[in-house]
């Protein structure tokens, strides 16, 4: 993912409002992120710590953001471990149910649609190597290359940005 602005950030959510946009926590490191090895940029709100936000950057450069929401915690056989997006298995609460409302009509209405995703958001860092799951967390041992992996979660958050618009 190319640098970030902060105008192009708040410019970039769908399914908020202007003013939801422009009162949101942003990074405070923004230059210093390691954007080579970030295919979405994903944050939990300091401010808001039941909100979280993920900005990803189409094929055409266009930058889609999502505000996120987790959904209360839930226990027993609905309780995933496995990130949805990457494949990352975590222990504890390193996986979460983040909703996302729809863009337009249906999210006013207050429709949503959710994923069990990796808490913080670093889906492109586990799949590289970069950063590990905590506890008695880890990465699937797979036979597809790092590209693949990266491809296929690609293919899973496009997978999601499209419902959001649905």
């Amino acid at each position: 993912m190319k640098p970030v602005t902060e105008p192009d950030l708040r410019a970039s959510f769908v399914n908020c409002s202007k003013g939801e946009a422009k009162r949101i926590n942003l990074p405070r490191n923004l230059a210093e992120l390691p954007w080579d090895e970030l295919d979405f940029l994903g944050w939990r709100d300091p401010g808001a710590p039941e909100r979280s936000y993920l900005v990803l950057e189409r094929e055409d450069g266009q930058l889609i953001g999502l505000a996120l929401r987790y959904s209360a915690q839930q226990r027993g056989f609905l309780r995933s471990n496995i990130c949805s997006l990457c494949l990352t298995v975590h222990s504890g609460s390193g996986v979460s149910l983040l909703t996302a409302r729809k863009a337009g009509a249906a999210g006013r209405e207050g429709n949503s649609v959710g994923a069990y995703m990796c808490t913080d958001l670093a889906c492109s860092l586990y799949i590289r190597g970069l950063k590990t799951p905590e506890g008695t967390g880890s990465r699937i041992q797979e036979s597809l290359t790092v590209e693949e992996q990266l491809d296929r979660m690609r293919a899973n958050l496009a997978d999601f940005v499209t419902k959001v618009f649905a």
